[in-house]
């Protein structure tokens, strides 16, 4: 049965008139007043609260303290066990959480509780809503410029060990016969006795951990030889086929193995190289991948304002805006548009964005122009600096060319797929560049033939050179600290957790988390010395 308490219900006589004038004021002038005033009404309860019956069952934890302490379970980066014993006795929580009662009904959590409130905030995929909520929330209080922003990513590590190829197969073989002999006891018994013995005996897959670098290519083999066997005893059988181990056991085969013809030889391991980014890479976790630049796990997408007024930039607040889970193979040049649309949504979207040359494609500025987003991110690829470029050619406002690098005008124009621009013979016969400039003899002229994009690409080029450029790019540097506070406060790149599900909400609501404790900083940072706190 649903427990919800209204936070914005005003009380007959103080709740907390226990507490001295001094610890009065540290609360309501830190996060647990800021919390306890903007983030706990902005919850999203209501999607909570269907997921309990209304009249039926025992009475739920007060769901707007519950849905706060895993905030601040995300926030402080805390196991289970020390975020109940702060919901039971630490007065900041209970302050930020609106608990006024005594009893065991309201200061009491236990494990179980938090567990299954967090699996249906995750399972539902809650925790956009209660980000989105509270960072339009701090938005709106501390009336956020949002005008200016920048964006990076974060790689970020579930709770997995990192493993070779002979420990993906070794695990996923193992995982496999424990379920297969807890569930399929009659299907267990008929699996060869020298794999049960390889796989399951006692300190097996530490063997496995301790293989020469000389002998790995033979182990390599044999555990590829008897993951192949275990998948083709099974495929007939519907019970053991619909396991979710055995198709774990498939889909390693596929990744890492090439079927043969040769009976003595039935499978063959791919070369490292063939394998794709996106293979699993710890049974433990199969929606963890791999980035060659970074490694296994996982990335999260970091869009934030920033402010680049040095006067105003103490009291001003850097408010995350989108946050987004990502397999750890994904890349940043697919990541702008979805960020564009998300922020967009929520009323956030900026008027600059600055990002790396990941982010920077022609299409990505395409996109961004139409949504009125002028995206400041360097152009990709480089330029071979011992000949000249299209970005050395002169172009108008209106991005036309109107000179070659040694200053003749152009002949001719003729656009059609490409744009044509012919260059009078006269002037390119006799250039000192011509061998290093990329225009063609024709028939009539000397001939540069672009395409639209290569034309933009061109200007970004140009602009890319420029002062004015340097000074606005130099602020996506910021976001690297941000990404340190991101880590060093609320511990994201090494998370308690696994799957994408577990993932995504951890990270989602740490990004919040920081939104809250920078609000608060700016909170003590605009307190007016001679009238004791701000408006917020």
């Amino acid at each position: 049965m649903r427990n919800i308490k209204d936070p914005n219900q005003l009380y007959i006589f103080d709740p907390w008139e226990f507490l001295t004038p001094k610890r009065r004021q540290m609360l309501e002038a830190g996060w647990p007043g800021l919390f306890q005033k903007h983030i706990l009404p902005s919850l999203p309860v209501g999607d909570i609260a269907k997921h309990f019956n209304s009249d039926l069952g025992r009475l739920t934890k007060e769901l707007y303290a519950m849905l706060g302490a895993l905030i601040l379970q995300q926030t402080f980066d805390l196991t289970d066990e020390q975020t109940v014993e702060q919901f039971c006795f630490n007065t900041q929580w209970h302050f930020a959480l609106n608990i006024t009662e005594e009893s065991d009904a309201a200061k009491y959590l236990s494990e179980k509780t938090l567990w299954n409130n967090r699996n249906i905030v995750a399972t539902n995929n809650l925790e956009d809503d209660i980000f989105n909520i509270g960072t339009q929330q701090l938005a709106q209080v501390f009336k956020v410029d949002i005008e200016k922003q920048r964006i990076d990513s974060v790689h970020i590590k579930s709770n997995m060990r990192r493993l070779g190829r002979i420990g993906i197969f070794s695990e996923s073989i193992h995982t496999f016969l424990v379920n297969l002999k807890r569930g399929h006891i009659d299907w267990f018994r008929t699996v060869e006795e020298n794999i049960v013995d390889r796989y399951l005996t006692k300190d097996a897959l530490g063997c496995f951990a301790r293989v020469k670098p000389s002998e790995s290519r033979k182990t390599l083999c044999q555990v590829s030889k008897d993951l192949f066997e275990l998948v083709q005893q099974f495929k007939q059988c519907p019970d053991v086929a619909a396991m979710y181990s055995y198709k774990l056991l498939e889909r390693v085969l596929n990744e890492q193995c090439n079927l043969t013809d040769d009976k003595d030889k039935p499978v063959e391991l791919k070369a490292p190289k063939e394998i794709a980014s996106d293979s699993l890479q710890n049974p433990s976790d199969p929606d963890a991948t791999y980035s060659g630049h970074k490694g296994q796990g996982y990335q999260v997408q970091i869009m934030e304002t920033f402010c680049d007024d040095q006067d105003k930039k103490e009291k001003s607040l850097n408010l995350i805006t989108h946050v987004e889970v990502e397999p750890a193979h994904n890349s940043d040049a697919n990541a702008l548009v979805p960020a564009i649309d998300t922020v967009e949504e929520q009323n956030l979207k900026p008027q600059e964005l600055i990002a790396d040359s990941l982010y920077g494609s022609d299409d990505n500025c395409e996109y961004a122009t139409e949504h009125e987003v002028e995206l400041i991110a360097p152009a990709m690829g480089a330029v071979d600096q011992d000949k000249l470029s299209l970005a050395d050619f002169q172009f108008s406002e209106k991005g036309q060319i109107i000179a070659c690098p040694s200053g003749h005008a152009p002949a001719k124009v003729k656009k059609r797929k490409k744009t044509s621009i012919g260059f009078a013979s006269q002037h390119c016969d006799s250039c000192p560049n011509r061998s290093i400039c990329p225009v063609k003899k024709g028939k009539k002229y000397y001939y540069l033939r672009c395409s639209d994009k290569e034309m933009r690409i061109a200007q970004r080029r140009i602009f890319e050179r420029s002062e004015k450029f340097k000074d606005r790019y130099r602020w996506r540097a910021g976001v690297e600290a941000t990404m340190s506070e991101y880590d060093r406060r609320t511990g994201v790149k090494h998370l308690r957790v696994r799957g994408i599900k577990a993932v995504r909400f951890c990270a989602t609501l740490k990004a919040l988390g920081v939104n809250i404790l920078r609000a608060a900083a700016v909170r003590a940072a605009q307190m007016v010395p001679d009238h004791g706190l701000c408006a917020v």
